[in-house]
C-alpha cells in the first residue's frame, strides 16, 4: 500500500494505492491553520473507512503547494508511521530535466503531472491542470520539462464574480445548454466554463505553435490532457482534450517516489 498527498490551495487530495494504481481517494478542505495532529486524525479517519491501517503504508508521499501544511503533514506522517514521509519537488523528480532559469520555483503538483503525462502519453504533451488555479505544463519533444502557464481558476473566477456583483449568485458549474445564455444562470455558465474551455484551446494552440516552430515543423502531434477538479466538466465543452485523466496528478506522486527509490 501507498499513500499520495496532493495538498492543493484549496483541496487536498490523498490516493491509496495498491500495485502502482490508484484504489481509492478521499478530498478534504485545506486548511493553513491545521495542525499536525489534526492532519494525523483526518488522514487515519478516512483509511478506517475502508478498515486500514496508516502502519501497513509502504510509503508516503506529499507533493504540496503550501509551504507551511509541507511542514504539517512531514509532522503528521512521521508520528503516524515513524518515517519520513517522501516529497515531492523539482530535485526530487531527478528522471525529468527541468529545462527552466529556477526549477525550485516550480510547484510540486505541476511537477508530478509533468512526470506522469511523460510516461503515460509520451512527448511532447501538454496538461492542463483546472484547480484553485488552471495551470498549463507542456513536456517538450526531448522529454524536458517547460513550463507553462498560470491563470485564476475557473472557481476563483466564479467566487470573485458572486462576491462583487451584487445581483448574481452562486450556480452550478455545468456545460450550458448553448452558448448564448438565455437566462442569468446559463449566461454565468456560459462565461466560466465556456470560457474556461475557450482560453484552454486559445493556449493550447499557442504552445503547440511554438513547439512546432521549435522543432521546425508545420504541426506536432502532441496529446492535450485535462485534470484537476473541474477537469471533466470543462473536458465536456472542448474537444480540444485527447484525454481527461483525474488521477494524473496523484499517479504522478507515486511515480516521482518509485523513480527515486
Amino acid at each position: 500500500m501507498f499513500l499520495a498527498i496532493d495538498v492543493g490551495n484549496s483541496q487536498t487530495t490523498v490516493g491509496l494505492f495498491e500495485s502502482g494504481a490508484v484504489q481509492r481517494h478521499w478530498r478534504l478542505k485545506t486548511d493553513r491553520l491545521d495542525t499536525a495532529d489534526e492532519l494525523h486524525a483526518q488522514l487515519r479517519s478516512f483509511l478506517a473507512l475502508e478498515d486500514i491501517a496508516l502502519e501497513n503504508a509502504e510509503g508516503v508521499a506529499v507533493a504540496s503547494v503550501v509551504p507551511q501544511l509541507t511542514a504539517m503533514w512531514r509532522r503528521a506522517l512521521i508520528d503516524a508511521t515513524g518515517s519520513e514521509p517522501f516529497v515531492v519537488n523539482a530535485a526530487a523528480a531527478s528522471a525529468m530535466r527541468i529545462d527552466m532559469p529556477y526549477p525550485e520555483q516550480v510547484g510540486a503538483d505541476r511537477i508530478a503531472n509533468a512526470v506522469e503525462a511523460h510516461a503515460t502519453y509520451g512527448a511532447p504533451a501538454i496538461v492542463v491542470d483546472f484547480g484553485t488555479a488552471t495551470n498549463i505544463d507542456v513536456v517538450d519533444a526531448s522529454g524536458s520539462y517547460r513550463g507553462g502557464c498560470i491563470a485564476p481558476g475557473l472557481m476563483l473566477s466564479a467566487s470573485a464574480l458572486f462576491e462583487k456583483a451584487a445581483k448574481l449568485s452562486s450556480i452550478p458549474i455545468e456545460v450550458p445548454p448553448a452558448p448564448i445564455g438565455d437566462t442569468t444562470e446559463h449566461a454565468l455558465q456560459s462565461g466560466l466554463v465556456l470560457g474556461a474551455a475557450a482560453q484552454a484551446e486559445g493556449l493550447v494552440a499557442r504552445i503547440k505553435a511554438q513547439l512546432a516552430r521549435e522543432q521546425d515543423a508545420e504541426k506536432i502531434d502532441c496529446p492535450v490532457i485535462a485534470t484537476g477538479g473541474l477537469g471533466g466538466v470543462v473536458g465536456q465543452a472542448t474537444d480540444v482534450f485527447d484525454a481527461v485523466d483525474v488521477d494524473l496528478t496523484l499517479r504522478g506522486i507515486w511515480r516521482i517516489w518509485q523513480q527515486a527509490r
